[in-house]
């Protein structure tokens, strides 16, 4: 029998209504969330993935990307777990946080769905979700002092937690032993296990409508397009080795920065990403896995070429040079919870290596730091006395300037699609008051555009008493611009005590940093970088910026003085 006939008005149909897929699975688990960094942060994602190789094949335009290529990676490690214990059925779902395996850091916990046809197995469906605390030594789980994974978080390697369409209440009880806010845990993988469910449905739905060959041949055809595209973009641009390195801050250990290296060769259409140069794995929680590095990378990919369909033909076009057992490929069991700082810094030198290939395609380095923080205590008011809370947030920066104009201020980390959380709900839901959000002035980066500005976050305890723990980058190294572009401001943080304020000595990390009430700790967050000469700017872009408050009239002297 011959293969259906995929014309491109139906491609292009297929296409709309798998992406549909993904996109219902995310709302959904953003709805039924209890947790506020996956109901309102959007802190999850959801995709479609081969049944043979695990690799994408779809994902939701709401989802972060970072999870979906990491994805692949939980989803390959899982049906070997899976293969050596009778292999995948039915009905099953898997659970797992491994970070070495399947990318990231523990707190993301992925469900593996195999989703079979008439009995076989079609492709998986996969949800990755950041639970808000999974045990370890700090509240929320960002702990920049670690020094292995088990001072992170409770480590679960893939396990079936649905066997043939029934909730394992053993392995519930397991995963709710090991937090401090259990009945958040069980709101988050209902959520999750609900975005399945639902995804399994729509997509029976699809193929009831289509026929399984032809939804078949489609995702086949849908990377084979984005391959195609990746080729004619990759062929755009001058053949030669371009090469640029960053630093991270320090490891939360010693003070010593580590470097993230990167030597990224064209030739024709092929595109080689060697990260060689990069520090070897260090003692400090900013180690990421082999699995990570590459979905950063598919990530600043998609920045440089946005028209390019999101599945695994993105990166089939490029070759990856990662030793082993470097910061960007490190082993068990050294500790990746604080993964979020080292893709950005990834992120950041192929953003920088791409401009000297074409300064007009590429932007200047975004603000690279998300500044986990996590504020934790008991509640001493009537009624929720002993009560344990723990708010954990991100925080925006600047995004970097580009040939077309400004930086974006107060953006999201461009490793994702998630959003900071609104002040109101972390209000509403937690014993802080916030005495500060504003965009923060002289920030981004001079240039012919400016870099984006960051922002100032002032956060009042309003408990008796608390324990604050910090997690952020860019404290040493500024942002940089590029095609002549200027630095970003550093990160800035400070704390409160007894009327003095504190800097940490690590600078961008601290644990154990106690608060009483009325006392405020006090973020600054970077700007972007400039693109282009700072001589090139027009005068009345600057005036502007002077109008606007977003350059101050004390950095407007100095400039002119110079």
């Amino acid at each position: 029998m011959s293969d259906p006939i995929l014309d491109p008005v139906t491609l292009a149909v297929l296409r709309g209504r798998l992406e549909q897929v993904a996109d219902e699975m995310d709302a959904t688990l953003y709805r039924s969330a209890f947790n506020p960094i996956i109901a309102e942060a959007h802190d999850a994602c959801h995709g479609l993935y081969d049944a043979q190789s695990g690799d994408t094949l779809v994902q939701g335009k709401s989802g972060l990307p970072v999870f979906v290529g990491a994805m692949a990676f939980a989803v390959r490690a899982t049906a070997k777990v899976a293969t050596a214990r009778g292999g995948m059925q039915d009905g099953d779902i898997w659970i797992s946080n491994d970070a070495y395996d399947g990318g990231t850091h523990a707190n993301d916990f992925k469900l593996v769905r195999p989703f079979f046809r008439h009995g076989k197995l079609y492709c998986h469906m996969a949800s990755a979700a950041h639970w808000h605390d999974v045990g370890g030594a700090v509240p929320g789980n960002y702990n920049p002092a670690a020094t292995e994974c088990w001072q992170e978080a409770v480590q679960i390697p893939p396990v079936r937690i649905v066997r043939a369409g029934q909730l394992d209440p053993d392995v519930l009880a397991i995963l709710r032993a090991n937090t401090r806010l259990p009945e958040s845990l069980w709101g988050d993988l209902n959520g999750q296990l609900a975005a399945l469910d639902l995804g399994a449905r729509r997509l029976h739905g699809l193929l009831d409508e289509y026929g399984d060959a032809l939804v078949l041949q489609a995702m086949g055809e849908l990377r084979g397009r984005a391959l195609k595209l990746m080729r004619s973009h990759i062929a755009s641009l001058p053949d030669g080795r371009y090469s640029f390195e960053d630093l991270l801050d320090n490891d939360g250990i010693t003070p010593e920065p580590l470097t993230i290296a990167l030597d990224m060769t064209v030739a024709g259409d092929r595109l080689l990403l060697d990260f060689s140069r990069s520090s070897p794995q260090c003692a400090g929680p900013v180690n990421i896995s082999r699995a990570t590095a590459v979905a950063a990378c598919y990530v600043a990919l998609k920045h440089l070429f946005p028209d390019v369909p999101a599945n695994a033909g993105v990166l089939d076009a490029v070759d990856f040079e990662i030793p082993d057992r470097l910061v960007i490929s490190a082993e068990r069991p050294r500790p990746m919870g604080g993964y979020t700082e080292t893709i950005l810094r990834m992120i950041d030198v192929i953003f920088s290596a791409a401009a000297q290939a074409d300064p007009k395609r590429a932007v200047a380095q975004a603000y690279g730091t998300i500044n986990a923080l996590s504020i934790a205590g008991h509640r001493s008011d009537a009624g929720r006395e002993g009560q344990r809370w723990v708010m954990f947030s991100f925080f925006g920066g600047g995004h970097g300037a580009h040939s077309g104009g400004d930086g974006l201020s107060h953006g999201n980390a461009p490793i994702s699609t998630a959003t900071i959380p609104p002040l109101e709900i972390l209000e509403a839901a937690y014993p802080v008051r916030f005495t500060e959000w504003s965009l923060r002035a002289d920030s981004g980066g001079d240039g012919q555009h400016r870099g984006g500005l960051g922002a100032v976050y002032e956060i009042e305890l309003l408990e008796k008493d608390a324990e604050v723990f910090v997690f952020g980058e860019r404290g040493s190294s500024p942002p940089k611009g590029i095609a002549g572009g200027g630095p970003g401001a550093l990160n800035v943080f400070r704390y409160e005590n007894e009327g003095a304020w504190h800097i940490p000595p690590m600078v961008s990390k601290m644990r154990g940093i106690r608060l009483a009430r009325g006392e405020r700790v006090r973020l600054e967050t970077p700007g972007g970088g400039g693109w282009g000469a700072p001589a090139e700017r027009r005068p009345e872009q600057r005036e502007r910026d002077r109008d606007m408050g977003y350059v101050s009239a004390e950095a407007t002297a100095r400039k002119e003085s110079e």
